[in-house]
């Protein structure tokens, strides 16, 4: 008996991981590739090549990663805060953190069109400098940075519960200025916490569609993003065509992932070997 353990043993963990894993992950992914192959080399080429759908993939990418880095550098400083200081409302603002999860993507892009609008509580302070938030790419990334955020700080805040105060206590009483006590000392012990935060918040914002499309104006070739162009092409009963777009961008994804993954590999290993 003192040998029994309580989960089942390591071959039927494995195949009922591995089952699990292929149905909602591998099967349907195999059905996106091998319905995109259908289109052969040349009309795969030929969809992409579009330039509709090259603006569209333009745009999603480059505002989720414009989101992403205003999440790293806003969530940093949310997550320290949350984690470093007590004051009146701090769970109150720890709870809407994770409003984003929680809130429908509709939801979110019905108040932001409305909030950033001409005419709303926030645009219209921009409005009289000329500045229009809604319907414009700014309004994209104002969308994907708010389903974003919530990876980064809470991503970062176990790391910096477990970072001991004392640390930078001794950078300071060793002359060390506060540039130089969160540069070499608490940045580092944070950057592969923060670039998986970060990563996160790309991979959600790349493929954001709810919160998006009632915020960006969906101008074709200006604001239109790739999720629409697919949900477009679905509705036109091209089932090939929005297929290639997806494992497009599924394929875009998954390459900046690998590459974030080395990196955070590279960067343990040079924090371990210092």
């Amino acid at each position: 008996m003192a040998g029994r353990r309580v989960i089942p043993g390591f071959g039927l963990s494995l195949g009922f991981t591995l089952f699990y894993l292929g149905l909602l992950v591998l099967l349907p992914l195999a059905a996106l590739v091998v319905k995109a192959s259908s289109l052969g080399f040349a009309g795969f080429a030929q969809v992409l090549g579009s330039p509709q759908v090259q603006a569209a993939l333009r745009v999603s990418f480059v505002s989720a990663a414009i989101a992403a880095l205003g999440n790293g550098l806003f969530g940093l400083l949310l997550a320290w805060v949350l984690v470093r200081y007590r004051f009146i409302g701090r769970r109150a603002i720890d709870a809407l953190v994770d409003l984003p999860f929680a809130l429908p993507t509709a939801v979110a892009g019905i108040a932001l069109a409305t909030l950033y609008a001409p005419q709303g509580w926030i645009g219209q302070w921009f409005a009289r400098a000329d500045i229009q938030i809604a319907y414009t790419r700014a309004g994209i990334v104002v969308a994907l940075t708010f389903v974003g955020l919530p990876f980064v700080v809470r991503t970062l805040q176990p790391v910096l519960l477990d970072l001991d105060a004392e640390v930078e206590q001794a950078a300071r009483s060793l002359g060390a200025s506060r540039w130089q006590t969160f540069s070499r000392v608490i940045l580092p012990a944070l950057v592969p916490a923060l670039i998986t935060g970060m990563t996160l918040a790309f991979a959600r914002a790349a493929g954001e569609y709810g919160s998006v499309v009632f915020i960006a104006g969906n101008m074709p070739g200006q604001t239109e993003i790739a999720p629409l162009v697919i949900m477009t092409r679905l509705e036109q009963f091209d089932y090939a065509g929005a297929t290639a777009v997806g494992a497009a961008m599924l394929a875009v994804s998954l390459l900046l992932l690998l590459a974030v993954n080395l990196l955070q590999a590279w960067t343990r290993r040079k924090l371990g070997g210092a």
